[in-house]
């Protein structure tokens, strides 16, 4: 695999598990197993990416780097993990405000 396909691996599975835990932790941002997977992955590819944009110019966000490191893989992991719980809540936020209940 290409350091690209990792590291798109890498930020899916970190938002995809850092929504479903915190989902778990607040119930009232739960958006369901699959809500909470799906809106995880995705906020975890763009939390990757935009760290990864931000802390080398673009070139690891495109795997562009020489290979994978360390480094890389823990920024992709912390970013990932950090952006999927973020547009997680944002979204049940949102959800839970046209429902007419009080936000978390």
């Amino acid at each position: 695999m290409t350091a690209t396909i990792i590291n798109l691996i890498i930020q899916l599975v970190a938002g995809a598990g850092g929504a479903n835990v915190l989902a778990n932790a607040v119930r009232k941002l739960d958006l369901g197993p699959l809500g909470n997977t799906i809106i995880g992955a995705l906020g975890g590819l763009g939390g990757g990416s935009l760290a990864g944009a931000m802390m080398t110019g673009g070139a690891t966000a495109l795997g562009t780097t020489a290979g994978l490191d360390f480094g890389t893989l823990l920024t992709q992991v912390i970013a990932g993990g950090v952006g999927g719980p973020v547009l997680t809540a944002v979204v049940a936020m949102v959800k839970n405000a046209m429902a007419g209940q009080r936000p978390a």
